[in-house]
């Protein structure tokens, strides 16, 4: 009886060991100062955010996640699940991509490496900050204009905004203009170009490469762009 009991218990690890989840993406890393918890990695799915693997951190930090990549999309390695909180948004494609973070500052400033589509949007973010401030600021001149009852300033203010944000927009579609073989162009003209002309996202669609336009996020901008064409002709 007792050699029957330690064959399914031998049984039973040999199983748990061999289920482990596998994938052809591998994000490793560590989280310097995380002495336990749980990390998540997860993505959008039909506008649903899933967790696609997750591991428990003991004591260093390290940590390994695994996915299956079919076209390059947006990730989120998350610390208990909560996005709301804590969370690291990247660029997951087919490889071993390396996250070094920590949990003080998790998010905030993380290293990446492994994902060339990653490269393109921090180049991109760093840019897109500076608009992000400027916006900032007018909110604060805004405020103080109306706490003044300054008409004229309000006025002025109102037309420099509406300059900044057609300048924003320029910039955006330059820059996936000139990064048209790469996954994040559809992607950010999708999150920071939804609002804009629709000639700015036909432009970006139509000098994606053949690679590009079928991706995940290119056929999305795709479908996107012909939903309001069609909406605009009824």
């Amino acid at each position: 009886m007792k050699n029957i009991i330690t064959f399914f218990i031998l049984s039973f690890l040999i199983f748990a060991c061999s289920s482990k989840k596998e994938g052809n993406m591998v994000v490793q890393g560590n989280i310097k100062g995380l002495k336990k918890g749980t990390l998540y990695l997860q993505k959008m799915q039909d506008t649903v955010l899933v967790s696609v693997d997750s591991v428990k951190v003991f004591g260093d930090g390290n940590f390994k996640l695994t996915d299956n990549v079919d076209s390059p999309v947006m990730y989120y390695l998350t610390f208990d699940g909560n996005t709301t909180n804590k969370s690291i948004l990247f660029f997951g494609n087919e490889g071993t991509i390396t996250i070094n973070d920590n949990i003080e500052l998790f998010g905030f400033n993380p290293e990446i490496t492994g994902s060339k589509n990653q490269l393109v949007f921090n180049d991109y973010l760093k840019i897109n900050s500076k608009f992000q401030n400027q916006s900032l600021e007018f909110i604060k001149k805004e405020f103080d204009a109306k706490k003044a009852n300054d008409t004229d300033l309000l006025e002025q203010l109102e037309k420099d905004y509406q300059s900044l944000i057609r300048r924003r927009f320029l910039f955006t579609t330059n820059f996936a203009i000139t990064n048209a073989n790469s996954e994040a162009a559809p992607y950010i003209a999708l999150t920071d170009l939804y609002n804009a002309n629709i000639k700015l996202l036909d432009t970006i669609n139509n000098s994606l490469s053949e690679d590009v336009k079928n991706s995940i996020y290119g056929k999305r901008l795709d479908k996107y762009i012909k939903d309001i064409k069609e909406k605009e002709n009824n």
